[in-house]
């Protein structure tokens, strides 16, 4: 595809997935933040969905590793070459950035942190590199109107973190962010089913397990599904039968603390903020935001109406790449502007 010249590009770095718009082409890659490297011989062997498929089946030359944990870089050489061989991809093999890069991290990140994200996306090569925090992205993908003097109020519930912000006049008013999100809901289910089954399994099959039948308000009919793992007794392969209800008291505890982070920022946001937000609603975006009854959950806990925005994986890319259009403006309220010279 050559260079990107002259091209806004919105990158979010997730703990889960890795998700790259392009001003005027949308979302071009969605990928599992996954990458497996050949130690003996330093290649990396595949990245995204291809990685993730090795997880828990590579042999001990093969690293096969997340190098994002609770929103922040845990393996700084891996993230990068990840996203370097993210951008080949995108562009083929001789593609240049020439062009301005937005990058979402979670409100709760350090500078030292900010810097490392940073420095992972100048070795591309970019004209200039900005650092955007995730519920202002998640807000603007989300088509929410972050500039106006109505207060609106994000969740954003990713793989890592669960970033959540009230907004008015183009700037972060309250915020929470905590690392309760979808790699915690997996850990919970791992546990559950080792407690209540005695059933080993991976996170894979916990995640399998949360995608088809994870449940955070009661549904209207009850849903199963066949679980495989080893037994924790007998050390022998066992399948047991799963239901809906079950994986709703797996998920419980991280369901609670999100419903009390949200607490938390309605009681720290202004009154007159909070009134707006009583009317206007709470939106949730983020692969969380897929979890079934999980806008009936927050609602009926918080007693304002919740809403899931359209496509709400993507809502963090596409504000990235779109929050570069109006970068003047952002700058002077909620991005930190990073320059990168070539």
């Amino acid at each position: 595809m050559g260079s990107f010249f002259g091209t806004n590009i919105g990158v979010d770095l997730g703990t889960a997935n890795t998700l790259i718009s392009v001003d005027g082409k949308g979302i071009v890659l969605n990928e599992p933040s996954v990458i497996a490297k050949d130690t003996d011989r330093d290649v990396v062997l595949a990245v995204g969905q291809s990685a993730k498929d090795m997880l828990g089946k590579a042999p001990a030359h093969i690293r096969v590793v997340k190098p994002l944990e609770e929103g922040v870089i845990s393996d700084f050489d891996m993230a990068a070459d990840m996203l370097a061989t993210f951008f080949k991809q995108m562009m083929g093999q001789r593609g240049k950035i020439k062009a301005r890069v937005a990058i979402g991290v979670p409100s709760g990140v350090t500078e030292v942190e900010k810097r490392a994200v940073e420095e992972v996306v100048t070795n591309l090569g970019p004209k200039e590199v900005y650092i955007l925090e995730e519920p202002m992205a998640a807000a603007i993908g989300a088509g929410m109107d972050v500039d106006g003097t109505t207060g609106c109020m994000i969740v954003d519930i990713g793989g890592g973190t669960t970033d959540i912000a009230v907004i008015s006049l183009g700037g972060i008013v309250a915020s929470e962010s905590i690392k309760m999100a979808g790699d915690k809901f997996d850990d919970h289910i791992v546990r559950y089913m080792a407690k209540e089954h005695n059933l080993y399994i991976g996170e894979r099959t916990a995640e399998e397990l949360k995608m088809n039948i994870g449940t955070a308000y009661p549904r209207e009919e009850s849903i199963t599904m066949e679980c495989r793992g080893r037994d924790r007794v007998t050390g022998l392969p066992k399948t047991v039968e799963i239901t809906s209800e079950e994986m709703m008291n797996a998920l419980k505890e991280p369901l609670d603390a999100i419903v009390e982070a949200v607490h938390i920022v309605l009681e720290q946001t202004p009154p007159e903020l909070a009134a707006d937000i009583s009317t206007s609603g709470i939106t949730i975006t983020g692969g969380g935001a897929l979890l079934y009854g999980i806008d009936k959950r927050i609602q009926e806990s918080i007693g304002i109406e919740v809403k899931i925005a359209e496509d709400p994986k993507e809502c963090v890319a596409k504000g990235t790449g779109e929050s570069l259009e109006e970068i003047e403006k952002l700058e002077n309220n909620a991005m930190n502007k990073r320059k990168a010279y070539i």
